[in-house]
């Protein structure tokens, strides 16, 4: 397969185009760390959709966050007109759907990086690998820069907090009494109602977890989620703290000041990751092994006895058995497995 060798010289202006999920979008800020090791004086700009601009436009890595347009065919022409215009010299399309290929074919880059996927392969001279499952979200990300010649010096993702976010988070711990103590954030967010722990599981492992370790149970929450995570601390034998609406960056300030966090597959469980917090995340329909906590300081819990797990349906038709009949038991091991890995005093 021909690919354009990469002249390091050449690359003065950089753009990445990653869409859709907040979850997605926080994994391929891995490339990021590599790009500015490699280009250090290279200007960089990301594409990505509205959700994720909260996250990205306060990095050091990026110069400027672009909003991409959906909202109509024109509005997209006059896009793809305007980001010519920026003479990017490498183009590096992380989502690589029709759409993303078409604007980095036209951007008139010079060194265009994307994934060879069926219709595609056109838009590209350098290319990632065409089987996305053999390897972890994250890590295709990065087989991309090795195809583009760009060393991997670094597995790390980011979120952009600001001072900010941190005081908020900080004046919330000390106002609900959570200093010195062993805090576990249980973090109930799902993008499909099958990937989401019912609020009855939940329950019983934040009890099982104040009961083993005295911990103390912060519920965190974003859009859809208020009213599972009202359930959770309904069903709950013992004392937890609902957190308040916050932005997406609050939550993340949040989520850094807890010892560790109990989540699904999910936005908030990569959110976790890229905060340095220790995640134990719960799977069901996906696969733990490609979309699952990044890095060695996590873990994770899937049932694989049952024939069904894996599936990747939206909605379950059967009783949610993946996440019902997991062991509370199984569960306080796998915590007192990341307390010990990451050396976490309770």
């Amino acid at each position: 397969m021909f690919m354009l060798p990469l002249k390091n010289h050449e690359i003065n202006k950089i753009l990445i185009i990653k869409l859709r999920g907040i979850g997605d979008v926080i994994l391929s800020t891995v490339i990021l760390d590599n790009l500015k090791e490699k280009f250090p004086d290279a200007q960089i700009d990301f594409l990505t959709e509205k959700p994720s601009v909260t996250i990205l436009e306060e990095l050091p890595h990026i110069n400027n966050v672009i909003l991409f347009n959906r909202n109509s065919s024109f509005k997209r022409f006059l896009q793809l007109t305007e980001i010519r215009k920026r003479k990017y010299d490498l183009v590096i399309d992380l989502f690589s759907n029709p759409a993303t290929a078409l604007i980095t074919f036209f951007s008139g880059a010079k060194y265009r990086a994307g994934f060879p996927y069926r219709g595609r392969r056109y838009a590209y001279n350098i290319y990632g690998p065409p089987e996305r499952a053999k390897y972890h979200a994250a890590d295709l990300h990065l087989e991309l820069l090795k195809e583009a010649g760009i060393k991997i010096y670094s597995k790390n993702l980011f979120v952009g907090l600001t001072n900010k976010d941190y005081t908020f988070a900080n004046n919330f711990f000390s106002g609900n009494g959570f200093e010195n103590y062993f805090t576990v954030g249980i973090i109930p967010s799902g993008g499909w109602p099958s990937k989401k722990c019912d609020p009855e599981k939940f329950a019983e492992i934040a009890d099982a977890l104040v009961e083993e370790f005295s911990a103390r149970i912060l519920i965190l929450w974003g859009p859809g989620d208020l009213e599972d995570s009202k359930k959770i601390q309904e069903l709950m034998a013992n004392t937890s703290v609902l957190a308040p609406n916050t932005t997406l960056r609050e939550m993340g300030a949040l989520i850094s000041k807890c010892d560790m966090v109990i989540a699904n597959d999910s936005g908030p469980m990569h959110l976790a990751v890229a905060v340095g917090t220790p995640v134990l995340s719960l799977h069901g329909p996906t696969d733990p092994k490609l979309q699952g906590p990044y890095g060695e300081n996590h873990e994770w819990i899937r049932l694989e006895e049952l024939d069904c797990i894996g599936c990747n349906l939206l909605e379950c038709p059967k009783n949610h058995e993946c996440f019902l009949d997991l062991s509370v038991e199984t569960v306080i091991n796998k915590v007192k497995l990341l307390i010990h890995k990451n050396n976490i005093a309770y």
